[in-house]
């Protein structure tokens, strides 16, 4: 007697294997790189470090030294300083952070590998717009919660007004951090990014207003992102108010380095 096994027809197997198959929706892959690029950041000890702890310590040691004179004008010191503290912070994490690791994932052909997934190419890129953006977020919270404990207060409204200097500086620091990562060598974004929050820290209207550095620095770092955030975010949680100008200018440097980069970025070393 011969036993034959029981067959599937083919047109019964093909539904499951389609599904199985089938990527997940756009939304759910950019959330799930987001996800996954945040969780990396915050497990670096240097990006954590650069994102998080050296505005944590620049806030510390401004609030409680005077180490570094800043005229604050009728203005208490901490609601004076918390404002360019928190600009720092969005400059460090979406900036200094995302171009030395977008560097260094493009030089290992990590870039290259996640084009080639059904996420793409605009999938990645929107997948680290969110990642720092949600970061900038857990930085302002960080730097709110210790300002708050050192005697900081702020009106709940004035929160709300400065979420477009928050949205537009993480635009325009991405976008500059996207164009160094992906048209220069990793080591020389390495070096650059340090350089430049640095150089921008001192003398980029972040922490000291423009109008308080030396006339002719001045005048050009108001028209910097550096600048503009600062006082867009001095603007929005010390009067609460909207800085026309600054919120201009950031959304101006966010236009010119998203074109910059579709056009230089390079998805391989």
């Amino acid at each position: 007697m011969t036993i034959s096994m029981p067959t599937t027809p083919a047109s019964a197997s093909a539904p499951a294997t389609a599904t199985a198959s089938a990527p997940a929706p756009t939304a759910q892959r950019i959330l799930a790189q987001s996800l996954f690029e945040v969780k990396a950041i915050l497990r670096n000890g240097e990006q954590l470090m650069v994102a998080l702890f050296i505005p944590l310590g620049l806030l510390v040691m401004l609030a409680t030294t005077n180490l570094i004179e800043i005229n604050t004008g009728e203005w208490e010191r901490l609601d004076f300083l918390v404002p360019g503290v928190m600009a720092m912070a969005i400059m460090s994490g979406a900036f200094t952070s995302q171009a030395i690791a977008t560097a260094f994932d493009r030089r290992n052909g990590v870039l290259r590998f996640l084009a080639t997934t059904p996420l793409g190419r605009s999938g990645m890129l929107w997948a680290k717009v969110a990642a720092v953006f949600s970061v900038a977020l857990i930085q302002l919270a960080a730097v709110a919660a210790l300002a708050a404990a050192l005697g900081w207060r702020v009106s709940p409204a004035n929160l709300v007004v400065a979420l477009p200097a928050v949205v537009l500086g993480v635009a325009a620091f991405t976008g500059f951090a996207l164009f160094l990562a992906g048209t220069l060598r990793a080591e020389g974004v390495l070096a650059i990014a340090n350089i430049l929050l640095i150089v921008l820290v001192v003398a980029g209207g972040i922490v000291a207003p423009a109008d308080q550095l030396p006339a002719g620095l001045g005048a050009v770092a108001q028209f910097l992102p550096s600048g503009a955030l600062g006082d867009a975010m001095r603007a929005a949680l010390i009067e609460g108010k909207l800085a026309v100008l600054p919120l201009a200018i950031l959304a101006a440097w966010s236009v010119f380095f998203a074109a910059l980069t579709a056009k230089t970025f390079k998805w391989q070393s």
